[in-house]
């Protein structure tokens, strides 16, 4: 069975926070969208990869749940995974922790597109590529 896999580990830095005092929602975004990138590299394919291959990934839907406040000094860590597979699309899933205590700070789901780069248009997922996410596929 697959796992989650650590895809990035962060600092919250007192200009990550807002006027409330915890880290502001630009830089959970931010964060994750660093660790997707790294999921993808870790499994093989990179977007440097992807491009060559003529698709990418688009973000089509993005969802984020704050669960638990982030302050300056606190050090965070990722975890991420893909748990679902369509015919152009896929599901990734992220989790938040704080590195100290395990304290689950924040979740994102995100629907990603694969989207022709000369067409510029949604595409089929190729058949190497989806061989390569349901050998890592994570069940929620």
């Amino acid at each position: 069975m697959a796992e989650w896999t650590e895809t990035h580990r962060a600092v919250v830095h007192p200009w990550n926070c807002d006027v409330l005092g915890h880290m502001n929602v630009r830089w959970y975004a931010h964060l994750f969208d660093d660790a997707e990138f790294h999921l993808w590299s870790v499994v093989g394919l990179s977007h440097a990869t992807l491009k060559k291959s003529g698709v990418v990934t688009v973000i089509a839907n993005t969802n984020t749940d704050f669960l638990h406040e982030a302050a300056a000094g606190e050090l965070l860590t990722i975890e991420s995974a893909f748990t679902k597979l369509g015919g152009k699309s896929l599901t990734i899933m992220q989790r938040m922790t704080n590195s100290e205590d395990g304290t689950l700070i924040a979740t994102q789901s995100s629907v990603a597109v694969f989207f022709d780069m000369e067409t510029r248009k949604t595409a089929p997922m190729p058949d190497d590529i989806r061989a390569k996410l349901e050998a890592v596929l994570v069940t929620e």
